[in-house]
């Protein structure tokens, strides 16, 4: 058990500690620059089955608040495309009869919302305190050498894109890792260079703590 005065020396010797991974994971986001993937040429269009569920996601919200419904949408076409191009954010704006610009404000607010593509597997390091006291730094350098890419990068088969993110909720079991929707905690280096193994082999490792 760490104590407080055990806490408060690692905080102040290190300046990495007072670094926030958001500037990390944001790199270049903040603002549009159309490339050959991601440009108003190429349009997005919701497929039928995700259109009836816009049209649930819509009834839940009353009249004259169906702007509320813009996270679930964003969400709903990340699903669709893999990632959240500019055509998609001007989709949902089109249906939410908003002006574009709001669409952007929140898409590029939430580090959820990938706006460059992304690899099959996405793999999101939690570095914040409660994680990086247990650990997290040595789970991300592990990570590094595995997939043999840096943060914020994609393999060059497409598999693998790896985040560094703020506190994902699940300090308790820290350190831990999120791979698409599933959390996996109390991570080692020999547990996490495991589940990568695993995903590579075609395997689905068991989410949750170790």
């Amino acid at each position: 058990m760490l104590s407080l005065n055990k806490i408060a020396k690692c905080l102040l010797s290190n300046s990495r500690t007072f670094q926030t991974s958001a500037a990390v994971k944001h790199d270049a986001l903040y603002n549009h620059r159309d490339t050959k993937e991601d440009n108003l040429d190429i349009k997005f269009k919701f497929t039928d089955d995700n259109k009836k569920r816009i049209d649930a996601i819509l009834a839940i919200y009353p009249e004259g608040h169906k702007r509320a419904a813009m996270i679930p949408l964003l969400d709903l076409a990340q699903r669709q495309h893999g990632w959240l191009p500019i055509s998609a954010m001007h989709a949902v704006a089109d249906i939410l009869n908003l002006p574009k610009m709001r669409v952007y404000e929140v898409a590029t607010f939430y580090t959820m919302f990938m706006r460059k593509p992304t690899g099959k597997y996405h793999v999101q390091v939690c570095t914040t305190t409660p994680c990086w006291l247990r650990g997290s730094d040595d789970v991300l350098s592990c990570l590094k050498k595995k997939l043999n890419i840096g943060v914020g990068e994609t393999s060059k088969d497409g598999q693998w894109t790896l985040s560094e993110v703020e506190c994902l909720g699940a300090c308790v079991n820290a350190p831990m890792v999120q791979i698409n929707d599933d959390y996996y905690e109390d991570l080692s280096t020999k547990d996490m260079e495991s589940i990568v193994d695993d995903l590579k082999n075609g395997k689905t490792p068991t989410p949750g703590p170790r």
